[in-house]
């Protein structure tokens, strides 16, 4: 037994032994490879890609770029030889940079270095920099921009407190075309506030400074909504999914006791239902949670564009206690809109972009052009983010928001 247990023992020293040997070259070779050859540049926003000619060394591993950025860090990017190009990013100038190249073989020894000289375009923060708007919005401000390279920026924002000190706010990141964001949360006073766009090598623009004055709005009590079924209303689908269920408080998306619809008669019809705001108010805005369902291109229980998900909706108001008729006559159009997946991917794919947008909830701003004062408003959803009938809808979640002095 004694005799068995060491043979096992020694064997098994032997196999990692193998196993750590197989990770070491088989053979040092000290001598560099050949240089990349006939080198072309393609200069591009903020990056230049380079196209070359591998040496022809078969112990070839990999080509390596070497250039300082604006911000002082100097950069690597490597290349399989199984490619005979590279990108080269990060530049925030449009000056002359000096790129050294270099073939490396499989024991770590580069070629003497091919000097490349890049000239890159206009990098794409500038884009979103020009076209940065900034708004009074509800509660706070709004900011808006393109970006047409759909290249990745943080747009950061700062605003002076009540000592005169620049303090950070929560900025924005995204590689969305176009830019669409409001910071809420403020008093109606007036602010201060400056704006910088970057990107994640530290390239920075100029920075907006400008004030802005919120607009005044309160949240809604919701204790006082309710289900106000008027005929030909969207029937309810179970017991357990009442309209209530919209206002209980839980914003969780994994939370499914959402407000659900069950098919109309006629399923290809716009589905309505009806609710009492409990006060007076002009409206300045609804946010709709969704709640999470199905797998995702990430991970988990997190799908919130899809099935029976609003995509194109209307909202209409009225002030005076509603007929109970299935007609919208006497009610007043308050907004069209729609759910807007930010990265466009389609049904079953997503970005964590996606789903953090989806978990803050959908912000619907009303157009000041049709503020009026209502008390009930309807939901008439035309469309869900499922393309097939019968037409259904949920809602797990909302809060709404207005001038109710």
């Amino acid at each position: 037994m004694k005799t068995n247990a060491l043979l096992a023992a020694m064997m098994m020293i032997l196999c990692m032994s193998c196993g750590d040997n197989q990770k070491e070259p088989a053979v040092e070779n000290s001598n560099p490879p050949g240089k990349v050859t006939n080198v072309t540049v393609d200069n591009q926003p903020g990056q230049a890609e380079i196209t070359y000619q591998l040496p022809s060394d078969p112990d070839l591993q990999y080509v390596k770029a070497v250039y300082k950025l604006n911000s002082g860090v100097i950069r690597e990017v490597k290349a399989s030889f199984y490619t005979n190009s590279m990108l080269l990013d990060g530049f925030g100038d449009t000056d002359i940079h000096d790129v050294e190249v270099f073939a490396v073989n499989r024991s770590g020894i580069a070629s003497e270095p091919e000097i490349v000289r890049v000239k890159p375009l206009e990098n794409p923060i500038w884009d979103v920099r020009r076209s940065l708007v900034v708004k009074d919005d509800f509660s706070g401000f709004n900011v808006s921009a393109e970006n047409p390279a759909e290249h990745g920026v943080a747009i950061e924002i700062m605003m002076k407190n009540e000592l005169g000190k620049w303090e950070n706010l929560e900025g924005i990141e995204t590689k969305l075309p176009t830019i669409n964001q409001s910071k809420r949360g403020l008093d109606t006073l007036s602010y201060e506030i400056s704006l910088t766009v970057r990107d994640r090598f530290l390239n920075y623009t100029d920075t907006l400074y400008t004030t802005v004055n919120p607009l005044y709005e309160v949240m809604l009590d919701k204790s006082k909504f309710k289900d106000m079924r008027l005929t030909g209303d969207a029937p309810i689908h179970l017991s357990t999914h009442p309209m209530s269920n919209m206002w209980n408080g839980v914003y969780a998306h994994t939370n499914s006791n959402r407000w659900l619809t069950n098919p109309s008669p006629d399923i290809y019809a716009p589905q309505v239902s009806t609710i009492d705001l409990g006060v007076p108010v002009s409206l300045s805005r609804i946010t709709i949670f969704n709640w999470s369902y199905g797998t995702s291109t990430i991970t988990g229980n997190r799908m919130m564009y899809g099935g029976e998900h609003l995509r194109y909706f209307e909202i209409w108001g009225m002030l005076g206690y509603p007929p109970n008729v299935a007609s919208f006559d006497g009610w007043v159009k308050l907004g069209d809109f729609e759910n807007i997946k930010p990265s466009g991917l389609p049904h079953g794919e997503e970005t964590q972009e996606d789903f953090d947008v989806a978990v803050k909830g959908f912000d619907y701003t009303f157009p000041i052009e049709y503020a009026t004062k209502v008390r009930y408003i309807r939901l008439k959803v035309i469309k869900t983010w499922s393309d097939t009938p019968p037409l259904t809808y949920g809602i797990a979640e909302i809060d709404v928001y207005g001038d109710t002095r």
